[in-house]
């Protein structure tokens, strides 16, 4: 598909990927079963700022679960904010 004729919620995260009122994400079904460039349009939504946001859930959800200690979680937040503040300057 061309850049173009992409659908006006392309790479927009809380369109294609939504927060549930379970506390997860998940695809609509109208993206998931109707759309020809999900794939491509999540990849977008989730390497955006706001895809940041998701990567920090799952961070938080894996310490409240036990299977991170807080020393990992602080590491990997500042290892997500580091790559968002690189692809920031990149941008520039």
């Amino acid at each position: 598909m061309e850049e173009d004729k992409l659908p006006p919620c392309f790479g927009e995260l809380d369109k294609v990927f939504p927060m549930k009122e379970n506390g997860l994400r998940q695809t609509p079904k109208s993206c998931f079963f109707h759309c020809p460039v999900k794939t491509r349009c999540l990849k977008q939504a989730l390497a955006s700022k706001d895809g940041v946001k998701v990567e920090e859930e799952l961070i938080d959800r894996s310490e409240q679960a036990g299977m991170m200690n807080f020393v990992e979680r602080w590491s990997r937040k500042k290892q997500m904010h580091r790559r968002l503040q690189a692809r920031e300057k990149k941008e520039d």
